[in-house]
């Protein structure tokens, strides 16, 4: 009986320590499970993966500073970019000559000895390639000319030889312009012209507003700059000289001068009589004078200008874009039209502009122009000799919509009306739905894309890409492998759209390509930017990573061999069929 008993005591024992052991066991094995799916062998991905056929890695820059690309590259970007208006990249590259002798040119060794050393310094990073340097070197040489004996110095650094100064200060585009203060830096926002940096300059460095107590100078002024705004005052010095002068270091565009002198003011068409403070504004524009009629303070003076210092409408050129798209105005109407057939409707548009001085910018596009109307015309889909009108939020959103009726008057603004009042749906560009989409990766425009990346079911891999942009090119192969090796997976869906003729609010590009990924079940959020290596085993660690749907690539199977006597005249030709199959044959898989 004893025996009986102590053999149940040990079997219980036993029992207690297996329950106690099997979750430890449990988990050791499922850990062990987890770490063989860490340790996936992709060495049949990698192998597969021909030097030829590599992508490039990201470089610091974006594709537009390869050269003067498209007009899609809006700054991408963005309608935000008005450096690729131009098609300037057909012509072989030759860098001009220019006189800028009083220009410093400045190198990783001496740039920040010199920042220091010099309370204003205005630095330009520019590509020797780049056409808008180009157009910007002899406006930049003289400036820095007229300048010169001033508390400033202008200054360049060619970024492609400093890479990593250019890293450094984020420069992203060309030409970037930055303005020093005491070695703090901010951009230039205004418009690249000699009279404009000089204009600016002095503002920053200066009291802001001069005196004018001549005729002769009153002449000599209004004839040399385009936009100039005179205070007639009862005093040269006092209160009212402080607040036009502290409103003058609020604009940057514009000159700003006083006088007590009324034959002075007679020149600025100002009744010598009038009461004063008085202040007037004078533009080389349709609309040359614009009177202030508020009260004279700082912030009054500062809004009145602001709302007037744009002409009423400004035509789009190279010259105009950086007053149009760095603009504190955002919000644009935008007129499209032959040469033609636009003086027949631009007086209601230069009229209806008058109504929103200081909240719309309006901008006549002339579509016959191959140089810079046309390419503006494509960005937004318009075809035709017009007229059209389309509005248009500006760089930070990017949307648009389009105006539906005869180009009147009053039928202009109420369409800046309702745009200002959010009241119109917007417009986005897409191609027709493909009739078939079977391949491996699938095609998507604007009018399928939530159908196809919107589908809360699906892991969605997105390539936005430009057909012109050579990094998009060199990623193809890559990205068509990965997609082959994919397709098998129903919950994932490997997708590229042509992003110069496709467009969604969900589909925002900062360059080509951008690469996006939409997890099934989380479509509501942002997608995640994809940021590594252009590599299929990169891009497949991603996707495991990152996909809401777990999922496992088989590794593909090899055909079985056929056993047979060899003789020693087969062997050496078996072996070289084996290496052939072993090698070349992953490669044909992708």
């Amino acid at each position: 009986m004893a025996s009986f008993r102590f053999f149940v005591s040990i079997s219980l024992v036993s029992l207690i320590l297996i329950s106690m052991l099997t979750p430890s066991i449990s988990k050791t094995a499922k850990n062990d499970d987890v770490e063989h799916d860490d340790d996936e062998d992709l060495r049949f991905l990698e192998e597969t993966e021909g030097k030829k056929d590599a992508a490039p890695s990201h470089s610091h820059f974006n594709e537009e500073d390869d050269g003067d690309d498209e007009y899609p590259d809006l700054d991408d970007e963005d309608f935000g970019n008005y450096h690729d208006f131009d098609d300037s990249d057909s012509d072989p590259y030759k860098e001009p000559e220019v006189d800028d002798k009083d220009v410093v040119v400045l190198k990783e060794g001496n740039f920040s000895d010199f920042i220091e050393k010099n309370k204003f310094v205005m630095v330009e990073f520019y590509a020797p390639w780049c056409g808008h340097c180009q157009a910007l070197a002899p406006e930049y040489a003289a400036a820095a000319t007229e300048l010169k004996g001033e508390e400033v110095v202008l200054a360049k650094v060619d970024a492609t030889e400093e890479n990593e100064l250019a890293q450094e200060y984020d420069v992203q585009g060309f030409p970037t312009v930055y303005f020093f203060v005491d070695g703090e830096h901010k951009p230039y926002p205004g418009a690249r012209n000699k009279e404009a940096i000089v204009t600016w300059i002095k503002k920053k460095i200066g009291p802001g507003i001069s005196n004018i107590t001549t005729v002769d100078e009153a002449e000599r002024i209004l004839t040399s700059e385009s936009k100039v705004a005179l205070g007639y005052l009862n005093s040269l010095v006092g209160p009212e000289s402080e607040e036009i002068a502290a409103a003058s270091r609020l604009q940057d565009d514009v000159s700003f001068y006083q006088t007590v002198n009324p034959d002075v003011a007679k020149l600025f068409h100002l009744d010598s009589q009038v009461k004063r403070p008085a202040l007037v504004l004078v533009k080389k524009e349709a609309e040359k004078i614009s009177y202030f009629d508020g009260q004279f303070v700082k912030t009054a003076i500062s809004e009145f200008v602001f709302s007037n210092k744009l002409p009423l409408i400004t035509i789009f050129t190279r010259e105009s874009a950086p007053s149009i798209f760095e603009s504190d105005i955002k919000k644009q109407i935008l007129m499209f039209a032959a040469s033609n057939i636009s003086e027949k409707y631009l007086p209601s548009f230069q009229e209806a502009a008058k109504s929103f001085k200081g909240k719309l910018i309006f901008v006549y596009v002339q579509v016959d122009n191959e140089d810079f109307g046309r390419p503006v015309a494509d960005y937004f889909g318009v075809s035709g000799d017009g007229p059209k009108l389309l509005a248009y939020t500006g760089n930070d959103d990017a949307r648009k919509f389009v105006f539906d009726g005869e180009v009147t008057l009053d039928k202009i603004k109420a369409f800046g009306e309702d745009f200002l009042e959010e009241r119109l749906k917007p417009f986005y560009k897409s191609d027709p739905i493909p009739e078939t989409n079977d391949g491996d990766v699938k095609v998507v425009v604007g009018n399928n894309f939530d159908e196809i990346v919107l589908d809360e079911s699906k892991d969605v891999l997105l390539e936005i890409y430009a057909p012109w942009c050579g990094h998009c090119q060199a990623l193809e192969p890559t990205y068509n492998k990965l997609a082959k090796h994919l397709r098998g997976i129903d919950s994932l869906v490997i997708a590229k759209m042509d992003g110069t003729t496709n467009e969604h609010p969900r589909a925002k590009s900062d360059g080509f390509p951008t690469i996006l990924f939409f997890p099934a079940g989380n479509k509501s959020f942002d997608p995640v930017t994809v940021d590594t290596d252009r590599t299929v085993v990169a891009f497949y660690k991603f996707l495991k990573k990152h996909a809401s749907i777990p999922f496992k690539l088989q590794k593909p199977v090899s055909a079985p061999k056929v056993e047979a006597a060899a003789t020693p005249e087969t062997k050496g030709e078996e072996s070289k069929e084996s290496d052939k199959s072993s090698n070349g044959g992953l490669k044909d898989e992708l």
